[in-house]
């Protein structure tokens, strides 16, 4: 498979990163958005990837020195079981308890308001 050359993948990659950094201080500027989308499009076509997150995860393995194809997909972590109290059980259409679960998922370690600039911790 052909592959990018890495000093495009760079460039776009540095442009996306300064996209995202112009979007978390600005969330509601419609222009920074588009700009910030079509970073992402180009990364995912560059990269072979569907999601502009994986397509960054691409770039980065890749600009490290990996081989990675674009269309090979890294490694996936394992799932993060629910706590117990997110399940419950669910009468089924015939009668039947049958297990379902609520989706929880786990706060995040520092959460950034919609509008507020994330800290760097530098």
């Amino acid at each position: 498979m052909l592959l990018p050359a890495k000093t495009e993948v760079a460039r776009h990659l540095e442009q996306y990163r300064s996209w995202e950094r112009l979007l978390l201080v600005a969330p509601m500027d419609h222009a920074v958005r588009g700009n910030f989308e079509n970073a992402g499009y180009t990364l995912c076509v560059l990269m072979g990837k569907r999601c502009a997150r994986e397509a960054v995860d691409a770039a980065e393995h890749y600009l490290r020195g990996g081989r990675r194809a674009p269309g090979d997909s890294p490694a996936t972590p394992a799932p993060v079981a629910a706590p117990a109290s997110a399940t419950t059980s669910v009468t089924g259409t015939r009668g039947r308890r049958t297990p379902g679960a609520v989706t929880a998922f786990p706060p995040p370690e520092r959460a950034v308001r919609p509008g507020a600039v994330p800290e760097t911790g530098q």
